[in-house]
């Protein structure tokens, strides 16, 4: 595993805060999992979030028994893997399937059509995992209702379909238990975004075919250079970031181009954005993006030499190192790298939303299938948009937040017989996320872009916790096929929209901008919306 600086400029700035560090005892110590580290207030969260530190020696107690359900599921023809996760528990295995080239659908949504999909691909053959660490994660839950509903429908016993991944002592434990699936504990002492390696990140992964030991051999191979002052390529990785943001280079474009590893920025985005994002402070990643050479941008390339910052090694060391990397750039910044103060309001919003919804709120402007709600005195949909950039600040970002099938593109028509560009293109203009592409075209200032709610337990944090310098755009869509959520007195249609008003609510009472653009249809509104964003 090697970290290498590639711009003067880092390299001075990391190596001036890798020397203080070192002078601190700070590697060994943290290598040796000392909470002490990120000061008193810290201490009590850190004690119970370093168990990941230990993860590539104490998961191997996981494989003989994920070995047993790989070969039964096998036997059972049981192919088409499904995983409802949240945040880490989503992300890590789709970066590892995806490396793998391995099929796993990934339900990290309550978008009613997404999980319709899913629902209508192959039940006969599903085998479903279900990952939430607390064991009460809504989004989670919602979907072990559906399923179990719908395995009992077909005349399935869900206790041969269901897997559980929980820490020990969750809800879902106990309701595991008593219906009688099959479950893994997770080690409690390990935080979500920090669980690559633990069962969340390990048992739907073997299940979909990954080769998931490697990954622990390739992390235990990099864990003993954890400790050391010199050669330690995480210490390397976490001076950058951290001394980087100091310097005022606290927008993280990771880039990740034409390398073996697929889709591992999405993961980074997550740990960094929720470990850093709080208390007016952080490190945005931004993902997807060209660098623009603004002066508060770090270039990070994952295996390629298109960065300030060159990040080499196989993925369970990089699990490993980002990992270690981000814990030290929490340090460098002041911050706790383990909690996440600012997530639970939306939660609660939209709890608040769905118990009690607020009265309806007038658009201030309707273009075609798109409804404006918020601040705006644009007089159509570009003009809308344009207003969203000028108000993006010099050091702020604007964020696309988009509460809608994430897959729905894979579905748009195409022509008759097309070639790949025309493909392509049918694709793109389906897709809410081309929006980012466009946007991103039109100003200096960095944009991302979120699947909404998934998002919420990734760069939700840093949008409400860090710097107060986001113009946030969130889209949601009309439902025209809903589903029921058993045992609960709302539908996912309902859920999903209750979480962007429940987020939007959260950031505009910290004072950050927050339009919302609402898609009466679908299809035409995402291609309405293109246009419009064409024509700023």
């Amino acid at each position: 595993m090697e970290v290498t600086y590639r711009e003067e400029g880092v390299a001075e700035a990391a190596a001036s805060v890798a020397g203080r560090l070192s002078d601190e005892g700070v590697p060994a110590r943290l290598a040796a999992g000392d909470p002490a580290l990120w000061g008193a207030g810290a201490e009590a969260e850190a004690a119970l979030r370093l168990g990941w530190l230990n993860l590539p020696r104490t998961s191997r107690e996981l494989l003989p028994e994920l070995g047993k359900l790989v070969e039964r599921a096998r036997a059972e023809g049981l192919d088409h893997v499904v995983l409802s996760g949240m945040g880490g528990s989503s992300l890590a295995p789709e970066v590892i399937c995806n490396t793998a080239d391995v099929a796993l659908t990934v339900l990290d949504t309550t978008d009613p059509g997404q999980v319709r999909r899913a629902l209508d691909d192959r039940l006969d053959r599903t085998i479903v995992v279900v990952s939430s660490k607390s064991g009460s994660t809504v989004e989670t839950d919602s979907h072990r209702r559906i399923y179990e509903q719908a395995f009992r429908s077909a005349g399935i016993d869900p206790a041969e379909r269901i897997v559980v991944v929980t820490d020990p002592g969750s809800p879902l434990e106990q309701a595991a238990v008593e219906a009688g699936y099959t479950i893994f504990l997770a080690d409690p002492n390990v935080g979500g975004r920090y669980s690559a390696l633990s069962a969340f990140g390990l048992v739907p992964s073997a299940l979909a075919g990954a080769e998931v030991e490697q990954l622990l051999d390739d992390a235990a191979e990099v864990l003993p250079s954890l400790a050391l002052k010199e050669g330690n390529p995480g210490l390397a990785l976490g001076a950058a970031l951290g001394g980087a943001a100091l310097a005022g280079r606290d927008k993280l474009i990771l880039e990740d181009q034409l390398t073996e590893i697929n889709g591992l920025p999405d993961w980074i985005e997550q740990l960094v954005a929720e470990s850093t994002g709080k208390q007016g402070r952080g490190i945005l990643p931004v993902v997807a993006a060209e660098p623009t050479g603004a002066r508060d941008e770090l270039v990070v390339a994952i295996e390629s030499d298109d960065g300030d910052v060159r990040v080499d090694g196989p993925l369970g060391a990089q699990f490993m190192v980002w990992e270690y990397a981000t814990a030290l750039a929490g340090l460098v910044l002041g911050v706790n790298p383990f909690d996440q103060p600012d997530v639970a309001e939306s939660k609660d919003n939209t709890t608040r939303v769905l118990d009690g919804p607020p009265a309806a709120e007038e658009p201030v402007l309707v273009d075609g299938p798109v409804e404006v709600y918020g601040e705006s005195r644009a007089g159509d949909l570009s003009g809308v948009l344009t207003e969203l950039l000028k108000a993006v600040p010099s050091d702020g970002y604007l964020a696309v937040m988009a509460y809608l099938d994430r897959m729905a593109a894979f579905d748009a028509p195409m022509p008759e017989d097309p070639d790949f560009e025309q493909m392509t293109e049918a694709w793109m203009a389906a897709d809410a996320q081309t929006l980012r592409a466009l946007l991103a075209m039109r100003t200096p200032r960095p944009v991302t872009f979120g699947w909404g709610p998934r998002f919420l337990h990734s760069t939700g944090q840093y949008h409400k916790g860090g710097p107060s310098n986001g113009v946030f755009l969130q889209i949601t869509g009309a439902v025209t096929a809903d589903v029921e959520v058993p045992g609960r007195p709302y539908t996912l249609g309902g859920l999903q929209l209750a979480q962007a008003l429940g987020d939007r609510r959260a950031l505009i009472g910290r004072g950050r901008p927050a339009v919302r653009l609402h898609l009466t249809d679908r299809a035409a509104g995402i291609a309405h919306l293109l246009a419009a964003a064409q024509e700023v």
